[in-house]
């Protein structure tokens, strides 16, 4: 080799070793990028303590584990994403216990018609024994559970049309209820006429026409903006929803324990700022939905829970649920059927 080409090799290699030094390395890929969807909208408290939940896993396991967040049902409608969650094309998800029960029966149980009458009763059922019998029965449908439910609130009944101050005005009324057994026969209890919506499709089912009410906590008639195709708003507290926190089952036990404790951990504590969140939330809400125009009222709750013991509501759902599970839901809402 001449000296002129050995110089020209030797700056070429040089040249080389500083652009190397120079440019950026790319970031490391996540051990396991997994995909987290829901049906809340973006600002929803569940979105809120969401991402901070998966910024904190994803700096703890310094990388490792990823969370992408899909709110808003930007991956379809409840059913479609449990069906997801299911196969694995998801592999966290919140969902509603009342709608889960169309694969785990007993997870709707929170949801009894007028039973739980305070948080006080709520939290101590959800956190003990109730939540681990229903825990255990999700575990057997092949999903995973999470110890601590999120709160979805109080449900309360509005309408287009009239104020719902007793169970007579019940009757008849066209009201949307999310695709759930319970839900569908606690309103045919009070003879009203109740047709099953996903959530994305409620406004427009309420704007149309299609039904004249719906029922849902204050937080999602706030979020939603269903203040702007409803007029009335009667604080029933008619049933107590949360959410559970669902993994696919293989998705979950492919991460490593130290994964798995770091992941439960940062959901579970979130599952508890975002209770704070939502009664806070909800604290506020009535004043604000009243300025936009809605009118409130408080229906008397023993006058309901009568016509659904008379009914035959909770003898037929304590038949459903099986002795155990409603002995446990008795244990901490007192005597119903």
């Amino acid at each position: 080799m001449s000296e002129l080409s050995r110089r020209a090799f030797v700056a070429s290699a040089a040249g080389a070793a500083a652009s190397a030094i120079l440019l950026p390395r790319r970031a490391r890929a996540a051990e396991f990028s997994y995909k987290y969807a829901n049906n809340a909208p973006v600002d929803h408290p569940i979105n809120v303590r969401a991402r901070e939940a998966v910024a904190k896993i994803k700096d703890e396991s310094k990388g490792r584990i990823e969370i992408e967040i899909f709110p808003n049902n930007q991956l379809g409608g409840d059913t479609d994403m449990l069906s997801q969650v299911r196969t694995g094309g998801i592999e966290f998800f919140t969902l509603s216990g009342l709608i889960l029960a169309t694969l785990v029966p007993v997870a709707s149980i929170n949801g009894i018609g007028f039973a739980f009458k305070s948080y006080d009763q709520v939290w101590p059922a959800m956190d003990g024994a109730l939540g681990a019998y229903v825990r255990g029965a999700i575990d057997k449908a092949g999903l995973h559970a999470f110890d601590k439910m999120w709160d979805n609130g109080y449900r309360e009944i509005t309408s287009s049309t009239h104020p719902i101050n007793t169970p007579d005005d019940l009757k008849g009324f066209k009201i949307r209820v999310p695709v759930s057994p319970l839900w569908t026969s606690m309103f045919e209890a009070f003879k009203a006429s109740p047709a099953s919506v996903n959530f994305n499709e409620v406004y427009s089912a309420l704007q149309t026409k299609v039904v004249e009410g719906q029922e849902n906590p204050l937080s999602i008639i706030q979020i939603a903006k269903l203040y702007e195709v409803q007029k009335y708003c009667s604080t029933t507290n008619h049933m107590w929803d949360g959410f559970w926190m669902l993994a696919n089952q293989a998705a979950w036990e492919k991460l490593p324990k130290d994964l798995q404790e770091i992941v439960a951990r940062n959901w579970n504590a979130a599952a508890l700022l975002q209770r704070d969140d939502i009664r806070k939330l909800n604290d506020g809400l009535q004043g604000k939905l009243e300025s936009e125009g809605m009118v409130f009222n408080k229906p008397d709750a023993e006058a309901f829970r009568a016509v659904l013991k008379q009914a035959g509501f909770y003898t037929d759902w304590r038949t459903k649920y099986g002795t155990e599970a409603w002995s446990l839901l008795e244990k901490y809402a007192g005597g119903l059927a």
